[in-house]
């Protein structure tokens, strides 16, 4: 099955059209999607690996983290390309690869030369496919997934953000991090059997996308991905995610810290699934930049004028269920914590009551559109602005839908959306506290 987004030439010209280069998306007969972008890159091009799982699709008792530990053993290598042949063949090209792991999606992205597509190709097909690592191996890497979240936890956001997780959701799976559970990491070491059946039903060809950006000829990529990906073998268990229910009562939290910290606050109110053809969900995410934003009247009282916390931002996040709209302030004076939260729910019902500035939400429109395309320029940056949108849709053709609808969004469907999710019932509100600093 194929489907051009675009013509070979002219795209961008397309009305409605926001993406700025041609693309290409194919889906194989084994359900693998290819999203092709070529542009002018000077010999560059970006390979990414979008799996469309993450701490979402952890929903098993005492297992919870292996999105992430999957992250660490991609790199263990394969019966042809062992961990030290696939670690010498990147380094002799050059290529820089890492990966990173959220609530909804892991992704695998290398930045190197279109001479060595073939060859990245080649290795990243077979990891995909042939994953292969002794206990040992499991054991040792389960051991530095621990490590590496001991040290998350010295961060003082990682700790709050996994608090307010923790108790904002009863039953779904956005309540644990990427991270997991620490008593499921713990117990990680012992569940070899179970990673294998982990990767068996997850990195599978359709629950996953492949994303080339950069100097690549279509056809050419297209002969190459058929020739390494035909023959992936699909299998893709959908997980059992539970559904949350609606909160009934505010929650409150206060998280513990050992070292020093500014206090931290963390209002978190219940939000809808992403879709980019929603318009209470499109019109939110103007609302946390037009309510909570540098040029909001909030930002100005609290950061510039008072100067009473050291930042203050909102987020509408982007996720595949129903997740959080996040209100997050570091304050500077413990004292002042209340007087914030108080200023917080003052703005909350003022973008309620009152609809914004027709002038003030075109420029932010304006700008929005000028960030995302400014950020387009180099082949890694095209992809990584596309990774999460298409983990959580699908698809590339999001891109347009959303950045539509946000051309399309009014004063009144701002004020409707701040309605909607500014419900003090559906909150959880949560404060940080250390050692002064």
């Amino acid at each position: 099955m194929v489907a051009l987004s675009g013509s070979v030439a002219g795209a961008a010209e397309k009305p409605g059209r926001i993406f700025p280069y041609r693309t290409h998306v194919e889906t194989l007969g084994n359900g693998l999607k290819v999203v092709l972008v070529p542009m002018s890159s000077e010999g560059l091009v970006a390979y990414w690996t979008v799996v469309r799982t993450g701490a979402r699709d952890e929903y098993e008792k005492g297992a919870t983290g292996f999105a992430h530990f999957f992250e660490h053993m991609m790199f263990r290598g394969t019966d042809k390309f062992p961990q030290d042949k696939y670690g010498e063949i990147t380094t002799k090209i050059g290529a820089d690869d890492n990966a990173f792991t959220s609530d909804d999606l892991t992704a695998y992205h290398l930045s190197i030369t279109s001479a060595d597509l073939e060859t990245v190709m080649e290795i990243e097909s077979d990891r995909f496919k042939n994953l292969n690592y002794p206990l040992a191996g499991f054991k040792t890497e389960a051991g530095a997934v621990y490590g590496e979240y001991r040290k998350n936890r010295m961060s003082p956001f990682f700790t709050i953000y996994e608090a307010v997780h923790k108790a904002a959701f009863d039953v779904h799976t956005y309540g644990h991090t990427a991270m997991g559970y620490e008593e499921d990491i713990k117990t990680m070491p012992d569940m070899y059997d179970y990673s294998r059946t982990f990767f068996q039903r997850y990195y599978r060809p359709e629950n996953c996308v492949l994303l080339i950006t950069g100097d690549i000829q279509v056809e050419a990529t297209m002969a190459l991905v058929h020739k390494y990906y035909d023959d992936w073998k699909p299998g893709y268990v959908a997980p059992t995610i539970p559904a949350e229910p609606v909160q009934a009562a505010e929650k409150r939290i206060q998280v513990p810290y050992d070292g020093k910290a500014l206090p931290i606050l963390w209002v978190g109110y219940k939000n809808d699934a992403f879709d980019p053809k929603d318009k209470n969900v499109i019109a939110s995410m103007l609302l946390a930049q037009l309510a909570f934003g540098e040029t909001s009247t909030i930002y100005k009282k609290l950061v510039l004028n008072e100067q009473v916390v050291e930042s203050i931002e909102a987020d509408a996040n982007m996720n595949r269920d129903p997740g959080l709209f996040d209100i997050v302030a570091q304050v500077k004076d413990p004292a002042k914590v209340d007087y914030v939260l108080e200023e917080v729910d003052r703005t909350v019902a003022e973008v309620a009551a009152a609809a914004p500035d027709a002038e003030r939400l075109a420029d932010l429109k304006s700008r929005i559109k000028y960030d995302f395309l400014m950020s387009l320029e180099t082949p890694s940056n095209v992809a990584g602005s596309l990774a999460r949108i298409i983990a959580v849709t699908g698809g590339i053709d999001a891109v347009d839908i959303m950045y539509g609808m946000v051309e399309s969004v009014t004063p009144a469907e701002v004020q409707a959306a701040a309605k909607r999710y500014f419900v003090r019932e559906r909150r959880t509100v949560a404060v940080l506290r250390g050692g002064e600093s």
